[in-house]
């Protein structure tokens, strides 16, 4: 009798089993698949290549010109190994300085998508790539009224209220033409986006690792994000960002932009005061049982196939949000290998996906957050963080 239980326990442990190893072996693509996605994945980045190319009228960040001896760091930092300052934000431009090796403290005086401008001890002012220094060593000189390196406040919400175009440059659209290749993404009507700033009558958002410009009569619920954790009106963000996707007409591409959209709705949550969000417990496991499809996944900064790939895009723009907000207690995040991920700038991405991979923060506010993320499948992933009290 003691053998027949024994023997019937262990068929339902076996029948538990079975469905968990049929799933992993689901989730495993054949050499076949393999190939024929790097390929797609690599005409994919291969188009990243010229994306950032633009002629026309655009936000004019400042030069070096803007910049003395005497002009006011912002941050530290440090740069190592063989670096060199440049001229003009070209790497076959004049050498301000190079090294063979040694690393050195620099001035930070302006924080770019791509490149800083930095002062060396010696009064020598140039451009450095954002990759070359390590985000640790980064230090606020103000730390009162300076946000964190990485931090970009957006200043206001809005819903597109009609198709609406995120120009490369400010050129206004023309409706006589259908495309005239000076969009980065044709947003659909209703599509809730976040705002930078606004320049000589353009809203300002990023846009990878560019800016993109948007005629203000194609939005609409136009409202700002609250500068502090204090709500300005009813239902009023305290924090808000949106980065933006690729709409290339691919299988690959399209199952990256089915798992964003399922990614937003996972984390979409209230964290309550003292609580713990982990993105991998939230959002994975990232196989077909979650309802996640196979798409490109960036591991050590190559693309490679793997189900859930698009949910780091998630992770990431959240915690472009959770930087704005001073008593979110940041618990483990790490960018992606090599320069990071593409759809934002440089050193600001949170990879997710294993024990090492995964946003993990705590809410240090006194009253519970609402995390809002959310994407209409047209290019735009926009989180908004709000107070969840009973006061708001």
């Amino acid at each position: 009798m003691k053998r027949f239980l024994c023997g019937l326990l262990c068929l339902v442990l076996l029948a538990g089993i079975l469905p968990v190893l049929a799933e992993e072996e689901d989730d495993q693509l054949s050499q076949e698949e393999l190939d024929a996605e790097r390929a797609e994945l690599e005409q994919l980045d291969a188009e990243d290549d010229s994306i950032y190319e633009v002629t026309g009228k655009v936000y004019p960040e400042p030069t070096l010109k803007d910049f003395n001896s005497s002009s006011p760091a912002i941050y530290t930092g440090i740069i190592g190994g063989k670096y060199s300052i440049y001229s003009q934000m070209d790497t076959d431009s004049k050498k301000v300085q190079s090294s063979n090796g040694s690393s050195r403290g620099v001035d930070i005086l302006y924080v770019g998508l791509k490149w800083l401008i930095v002062r060396t001890k010696d009064n020598k002012i140039g451009y450095a790539k954002r990759e070359w220094f390590v985000l640790t060593d980064i230090k606020t000189v103000d730390p009162v009224n300076t946000p964190p390196f990485n931090c970009q406040k957006h200043a206001y919400i809005a819903t597109t209220a009609t198709t609406c175009h995120v120009r490369k440059t400010m050129d206004p659209y023309n409706p006589a033409v259908e495309d005239d290749g000076n969009n980065w993404v044709v947003l659909k009507p209703g599509t809730k986006i976040t705002i930078w700033q606004f320049y000589d009558g353009w809203a300002m958002v990023n846009y990878m690792r560019s800016y993109g410009y948007i005629d203000p009569n194609e939005l609409t619920d136009l409202k700002p994000v609250s500068p502090t954790d204090e709500v300005l009106y009813d239902d009023c963000p305290i924090a808000a960002y949106t980065s933006y996707y690729k709409m290339v007409q691919t299988e690959i591409n399209l199952n990256r932009i089915h798992n964003i959209k399922l990614g937003c709705q996972y984390i979409s949550i209230v964290v309550q005061p003292g609580q713990e969000f982990n993105a991998n417990k939230i959002m994975g496991r990232y196989n077909a049982s979650k309802g996640y499809r196979k798409a490109g996944v960036l591991v050590e900064g190559t693309t490679t196939p793997g189900y859930g790939g698009g949910t780091c895009q998630v992770s990431s723009t959240l915690y472009n949000v959770l930087v704005q907000l001073p008593k979110i207690q940041i618990k483990q995040r790490r960018a992606h290998g090599g320069s990071g991920a593409s759809y934002l700038p440089i050193h600001c991405d949170a990879a997710v996906g294993n024990a090492e991979l995964n946003l993990r923060f705590v809410n240090g506010y006194d009253f519970p957050i609402r995390i809002e993320a959310c994407s209409n499948d047209d290019g735009a992933l926009s989180i908004r963080i709000y107070r969840a009290d009973s006061t708001t």
